[in-house]
């Protein structure tokens, strides 16, 4: 029978499975990899229908940032394929987020 495990034992124990995990050891820790799409700024801009610059500074971006991922020069790198699917789909959320940000 198992002996029930203490709140600051569980934490302990959760940090040597993150420390055994990032090393390579295989220890049952389950990795689950989610997909990020390609995401189309300039199509999430005009169905928000706003500038370039309206929108950089709506959702928190450098305007030539969405210059050069319209124009082709670079593309979103995860975390802003992320940002800009929650815009496509919840622009309100995000500039919740943003305005209750310190």
């Amino acid at each position: 029978m198992k002996q029930k495990l203490t709140e600051g034992q569980r934490i302990v124990a959760s940090v040597k499975d993150a420390i055994d995990f990032a090393a390579g050891i295989e220890n049952g820790t389950r990795l689950t990899t989610v997909p990020v799409h390609e995401v189309d700024a300039r199509k999430i801009r005009r169905k928000l229908k706003l500038s370039q610059s309206e929108f950089a500074a709506r959702f928190g971006l450098p305007a030539a940032t969405i210059q050069n991922w319209e124009q082709g020069r670079t593309k979103p790198d995860a975390p802003a394929r992320i940002l800009l699917a929650v815009i496509d789909r919840h622009p309100e959320a995000v500039e919740d987020a943003l305005r209750h940000t310190s």
